[in-house]
């Protein structure tokens, strides 16, 4: 989408803080990454050369060549014990970050669903929250409290650049009556209805192209899901290119 808008720099960088590291997974076909070679190497590196070990650590991706990602581990778990209760644990991400950042077009941080320290330091690390939801009852009952400890951590941080930008539902089933329920009472929420960005239909293309470690695009780009993907993807992109110019 970046080379469409004939931008010079294209790449983006996808940072995988999720210890069942998923996201590193399905982007480069590997989740064996460990104490030497992933986002735990960057969190407990001496803060003076951790900048240079993210670009270090960056992994090529198998879905486009201007796709690179800093994998996750299992060994994330030990860097939050290890971490708790440190001076300024939750900027381990956000300060190395923040010296390599103009490298890239965009740098997307993949979470885990609950809140945790390296939760708190990715949103610290970031301007804009995406909350993806699928629509049942427990999460999105849950989405109000979600937003208020995003903002919390945004005031209590001071970091004012923080904002949640939007909601996304994801695994939305047609054919489920509860579904649609679920959708349409979010729509009419006074708060949540603004927020919601796009909905992503329930597809197995996108688990197939997760088996094969390509995107959806490359996958199956006919298919429904690539589509409601491509749309939010172009949404989020010319937005971006409206606050940078």
């Amino acid at each position: 989408m970046f080379r469409r808008l004939g931008l010079i720099n294209s790449r983006v960088l996808l940072i995988d803080t999720d210890s069942q590291a998923h996201a590193t997974l399905v982007t480069t076909g590997r989740n064996n990454y460990g104490a030497k070679d992933s986002l735990y190497t960057v969190l407990t590196a001496e803060r003076g050369d951790a900048p240079q070990l993210l670009l270090d650590l960056v992994q090529p991706s198998t879905w486009d060549p201007d796709l690179h990602v800093l994998p996750a581990s299992a060994m994330l778990e030990t860097a939050e014990r290890e971490l708790f209760g440190s001076a300024g644990a939750p900027y381990r991400l956000a300060d190395p970050l923040s010296q390599i950042s103009g490298q890239y077009s965009a740098i997307v941080i993949d979470t885990r669903p609950s809140f945790s320290l390296l939760t708190e330091a990715a949103l610290i690390s970031s301007t804009d929250a995406i909350i993806p939801v699928e629509p049942r009852y427990l999460e999105t009952v849950g989405l109000m409290s979600v937003i208020k400890k995003i903002n919390d951590i945004r005031d209590g941080w001071r970091h004012p650049n923080l904002q949640v930008s939007g909601i996304l539902v994801t695994k939305m089933d047609a054919r489920i009556r509860g579904h649609h329920h679920l959708l349409e009472q979010l729509r009419q929420h006074p708060t949540l209805g603004k927020m919601v960005i796009g909905v992503i239909p329930a597809n197995e293309a996108v688990s197939y192209a997760h088996v094969n470690h390509q995107s959806i695009f490359a996958y199956a780009p006919q298919s429904a899901a690539s589509k409601a993907y491509a749309k939010l993807v172009a949404a989020l992109v010319q937005q971006m290119a409206k606050e940078r110019a």
